[in-house]
């Protein structure tokens, strides 16, 4: 029965994603907003669902674990994997506006929430805090992209329409109902498959921390997952980067800030979560600048480098649920030497990027 409903699950996110991407990128046309700023709010918000539904039922549940390392493990996947796989299949253009401004401002989010966590929990006042943020931060991406000019505008139109040419859902009514009903497959998809999962994970005596931090994190994320991939297949790069992220930022802001806010107790934060796995997450939004910077886009060797990262990361996991004797010598190099290393290596790049253009006639 676990695996039907695990199965069943996938299908619904793949058809959601589907559905979702192809209402979205027709709305953005609608309305006059383009399909990046589309992409960091509808699309990443409503992707970000799954996350926020499993944090809020952990929270009131008790299991504060899950709740907390949903949130930090699924943007550590959504970055790694989402990014490193969308790289993989085709090399993925990034917008200007992403490294301006997105990126920088996921940056600041990641920052914030770890020095909201330094005191051992996430409480009411900080989730307060997160949320309105949140909201102010919608509320300016609109207002910003319905400043765009016309000729924007009317590129990125040239661009979707190109990608999908049917015209029988060119009704703003017909795609709301798209975005609808996307959204439902997601949810749905995604709790049928987590709660598969996290039986499998059960049965095999894996704690808390790391059912949140691995299964439930990669289980939430695969909105995300289906959305980016089927939007970089039609073509549609900016929705795949932007979900990434923008759902990353509203896992952060919306997210934490809801769960810590309705939360009887707020969310408490354990000492492994302060010198590991929060750190990790930072380094990998850290890690989105320079990448993003050379070239203005995602190689196919970054994705790869994103890939083996990922699978560092998940091996990091399991040794220290195993306790295995190798866990703090194998943390100690991902963050002290191979982080920083990377780190380096990426801002050498990007700097001989931004010295080529300088020198370009």
């Amino acid at each position: 029965m676990m695996l039907l409903l695990f199965v069943l699950g996938l299908v619904a996110l793949v058809a959601g994603a589907q559905v979702l991407v192809r209402g979205a990128s027709k709305l953005a046309l609608s309305f006059g907003i383009s399909p990046l700023v589309v992409g960091l709010t509808v699309v990443a918000f409503g992707t970000s669902a799954p996350e926020f539904a499993v944090s809020l039922r952990s929270s009131f549940a008790g299991q504060v674990d899950i709740a907390l390392g949903n949130v930090v493990g699924s943007n550590i996947f959504n970055v790694l994997f989402i990014l490193g796989v969308s790289a993989l299949i085709a090399p993925l253009v990034v917008a200007p506006q992403l490294i301006r401004q997105e990126v920088p401002i996921m940056i600041g989010a990641s920052l914030l929430v770890f020095a909201l966590a330094l005191d051992g929990a996430i409480g009411r006042l900080d989730g307060a805090l997160l949320f309105a943020l949140l909201l102010g931060y919608t509320v300016f991406l609109v207002l910003q992209s319905r400043r765009e000019s016309r000729e924007t505008q009317a590129g990125y139109g040239e661009q979707t329409v190109a990608a999908d040419p049917s015209d029988w859902d060119r009704h703003w009514s017909v795609q709301l109902l798209l975005i609808a009903g996307g959204l439902a497959l997601l949810v749905v998809g995604a709790n049928w498959l987590v709660d598969a999962a996290v039986s499998f994970a059960r049965i095999l005596g894996l704690s808390e921390v790391v059912i949140g931090l691995t299964i439930v994190a990669a289980g939430t994320s695969l909105p995300e997952v289906a959305t980016s991939i089927v939007a970089t297949l039609r073509g549609q790069r900016d929705i795949a980067v932007g979900n990434v992220i923008g759902s990353n930022t509203f896992n952060l802001l919306g997210v934490l800030g809801l769960s810590g806010l309705l939360a009887p107790a707020g969310l408490p934060v354990g000492a492994a979560m302060i010198t590991f796995d929060l750190p990790v997450m930072i380094a990998v939004a850290l890690a989105c600048l320079p990448i993003f910077f050379s070239g203005h886009l995602i190689a196919r060797w970054e994705g790869t480098l994103f890939l083996a990262y990922y699978a560092a990361y998940t091996a990091w996991l399991l040794l220290a649920a195993q306790q295995h004797a190798a866990t703090a010598t194998y943390g100690s190099v991902m963050l002290g030497f191979a982080l920083p290393l990377t780190a380096v290596t990426l801002a050498v790049v990007a700097w001989r990027e931004w010295l080529a253009r300088r020198g370009a006639p």
